[in-house]
């Protein structure tokens, strides 16, 4: 019975097709009344490396509750990403997630995903794989990712831009 039960929950892991990431864990620190009332707090980056991303953060008492609230909060703020045949992203682009700025450039093939910190973890896990980013004016992990983030769902395809327009494709180029 046991073993049935854990091989159906190894089958529903890899039916999903999000993968995880956390950034950070921070020990928090509340002083109440009492004294102190530790809780945690996960920074986590979700997504399918084909195309979708989110950055999520949970808090709660113990270290597993707060990866899963997390998890359950990057769910929630899917962003999609239009991806170049190169698995790069079509334009430059900025970011901004509180004090911090993003700034992501497209690379050519065999570049690889040139970026530190949060804003790595969210390239790769939106399945960019050619990339130059810079975090600029902030150190923070969860405002890089939220900028990366932001910077990602600003990405417009061509198609996009001549429809918007009402022009052909043909004439956005020229």
């Amino acid at each position: 019975m046991a073993k049935e039960r854990r091989k159906n929950d190894r089958a529903k892991e890899k039916e999903s097709e999000w993968q995880e990431r956390v950034v950070q864990i921070r020990r928090v620190t509340k002083v109440v009344k009492g004294g102190k009332k530790l809780s945690f707090r996960a920074i986590v980056v979700v997504g399918n490396e084909r195309g979708q991303v989110g950055v999520g953060v949970g808090k709660a008492s113990d270290v597993i509750g707060a990866v899963r609230k997390g998890v359950a909060d990057g769910k929630k703020h899917l962003v999609k990403v239009p991806l170049t045949k190169a698995n790069s992203i079509p334009h430059p682009v900025n970011g901004v997630g509180g004090g911090a700025k993003v700034m992501m450039r497209p690379a050519a093939p065999g570049t690889g995903v040139i970026a530190g910190g949060a804003v790595r973890t969210v390239l790769e896990l939106a399945g960019v794989r050619n990339i130059l980013a810079k975090q600029l004016a902030s150190g923070n992990p969860l405002n890089n990712a939220r900028a990366a983030a932001n910077a990602l769902s600003s990405l417009r395809t061509f198609s996009e831009v001549a429809e918007e327009r009402g022009i052909p494709l043909e004439n956005l180029y020229g």
